[in-house]
């Protein structure tokens, strides 16, 4: 299967459209309300609270089935402007045994509702289980039925691959291809590979520890405080690990960052305290 050469520009993004959004997985966790969460708010204002404290929130609900129109409305009213969510789409999807077959369950997923969020739509994240193995031409007919708009609004399609057959040439080419991008995934069980392949830049980091008040160590926020404006700029982390050489500096680009699992109670705090070294790097 012949696969289309990234150009030097493929990536470059206007500079006034970056932005650098830190955040968490869902906004329901009982740990949280000792640690996050102010005594006394009642549950159905959890979110309310959460989408004022972080910039972006990854909604794992999906994953396990679509919701109603007015679930994700709902969402969207109870948030600021400005904040957005990423949707893990569904599982009988990622799952599938041949990807390129899901026409069906990808336009039944998109089309069931998910312009009624309008701007607080934000990525898509199709998350591959750890058994699917690279099939260059199944996954290059997955990613042409990705749809590139809803309702006149450009979407936004997030890969995650988690077996390390994709650890090739051939993957990366193919997703700049198509320009979308990979998850980073900081994490001692996955696959990780932080070359750019899309237009922003989305990473879950997955080692947050128990005994760290923050998470993450105050010189390890730090390093990824560094490694986010870098992104954020349209320049590579060269420390990180790579399956390809580094495409060239390209234009500012969003970038989303996620404290996922690990020490899930620490996640909130690991994601302002990030925020904050971000924001103040800014000013």
């Amino acid at each position: 299967m012949p696969i289309r050469t990234a150009s030097k520009d493929l990536f470059a993004a206007p500079a006034a459209q970056h932005a650098v959004r830190i955040g968490i997985g869902g906004w329901t966790y009982a740990p949280w309300r000792k640690n996050f969460y102010p005594d006394g708010l009642v549950q159905k204002r959890e979110l309310e609270y959460a989408s004022r404290h972080l910039r972006v929130i990854e909604i794992n609900g999906t994953f396990y089935g679509a919701q109603k129109p007015a679930t994700y409305a709902r969402w969207a009213a109870e948030t600021p402007e400005g904040f957005v969510f990423s949707l893990k789409a569904p599982r009988y999807i990622t799952q599938s045994r041949r990807l390129g077959d899901s026409a069906k369950g990808i336009a039944a997923f998109i089309e069931g509702g998910l312009d009624q969020m309008g701007d607080r739509l934000g990525p898509i994240l199709w998350q591959l289980p750890p058994s699917h193995r690279f099939d260059a031409d199944d996954l290059d007919a997955f990613l042409h039925l990705l749809p590139a708009t809803l309702a006149g609004r450009p979407l936004r399609h997030v890969l995650e691959v988690r077996h390390e057959s994709f650890l090739s040439d051939e993957y990366v080419a193919l997703a700049r291809s198509h320009r979308i991008p990979t998850v980073f995934t900081d994490s001692p069980k996955f696959p990780s590979l932080a070359d750019t392949t899309g237009d922003f830049t989305y990473a879950r980091l997955m080692r947050s520890e128990d005994g760290v008040a923050t998470g993450y160590s105050a010189k390890d926020l730090d390093a990824w405080s560094k490694r986010a404006q870098r992104w954020a700029i349209g320049q590579d982390n060269p420390e990180l690990p790579h399956v390809d050489a580094a495409l060239p500096d390209g234009g500012a680009r969003d970038v989303f960052i996620f404290f996922i699992s690990a020490a899930k109670h620490r996640n909130p705090a690991a994601a302002m305290a990030l925020q904050a070294r971000v924001d103040k790097a800014h000013r």
